[in-house]
């Protein structure tokens, strides 16, 4: 488990508004400026706080932009191959019932040549949790078409766009795991603006407290921006998010406590 620096000193007079969560280290993020990941990571560990679960939480790094979340948890954490994390996890849950296992995993790792094993996790009801941040490219590997690429989006290898005929359609993870019997609890959410940040906490939270009542498994999915490959400033790409994923993923609960439905997001 990384260790962290020792508290600072407040200086007399100064008031403490903010601190880090104590489930992260001070290691600086290496995310691009304008990337969602370091919000998303912050999040995860504000809940692992609140709940108290720091103690006995594992976290599974993916190979991808997240590839070294092992140096920015205090958490024990393990490195796995390439979309293996769900099954990964799977093993460290069974050996050890009593563990937290979370797994952050991007969409070329969850959704391309990870996704027979979240689909198969989620089938088996795997009492596990996965965070699943889709920025709708490539980010680690210089900006190839992912499997979440939009129809007419341009990347690297599809310069002219994403081309139906061709490369066909993008795949909708909530939309695809809900119909599961074995998954309990999946959600979408983005974390663009202070109201969407505090509804994705709380869809973390719930994620978690699936896991810890021990009643199967659970997702919660990222809209994420890539400002460098989507080649747009930070606000830009927020608002090309809106504009261009939203409609093709909406937010929402897609299935909670074994129901499926449509709850939208407030």
């Amino acid at each position: 488990m990384p260790e962290t620096q020792p508290p600072v000193e407040i200086p007399e007079g100064m008031e403490v508004v903010a601190t880090r969560p104590r489930a992260l280290t001070d290691v600086p993020f290496t995310y691009c400026p304008g990337c969602t990941h370091g919000t998303i990571h912050r999040l995860i560990a504000e809940v692992i706080d609140e709940l108290g679960l720091d103690d006995r939480t594992v976290a599974i790094a993916p190979v991808g932009c997240a590839v070294w979340i092992y140096e920015f948890y205090a958490l024990d954490a393990i490195q796995v191959p390439h979309g293996r994390a769900p099954a990964v996890g799977t093993g460290i849950k069974r050996a050890s019932p009593d563990t937290m296992v979370f797994t952050y995993q991007g969409d070329g790792d969850l959704a391309g040549i990870g996704l027979a094993e979240v689909t198969h996790a989620a089938a088996r009801g795997e009492n596990l949790t996965c965070f699943f941040i889709n920025n709708a490219v490539y980010g680690m590997t210089q900006g190839q078409m992912a499997p979440t690429t939009l129809p007419g989006q341009k990347t690297t290898t599809s310069p002219r766009g994403r081309d139906i005929a061709r490369d066909g359609h993008p795949i909708r993870v909530c939309e695809l795991l809900s119909t599961l019997d074995g998954a309990t609890y999946v959600e979408r959410v983005m974390v663009t603006d202070p109201k969407a940040i505090r509804h994705a906490k709380r869809a973390i939270r719930r994620a978690f407290e699936v896991q810890m009542e021990g009643r199967g498994f659970s997702l919660v999915e990222f809209l994420s921006i890539c400002p460098t490959w989507w080649g747009k400033k930070p606000d830009e790409a927020v608002e090309w998010l809106r504009e261009n994923m939203m409609p093709y993923y909406p937010l929402g609960v897609f299935k909670s406590a074994g129901q499926a439905g449509g709850e939208q997001a407030a």
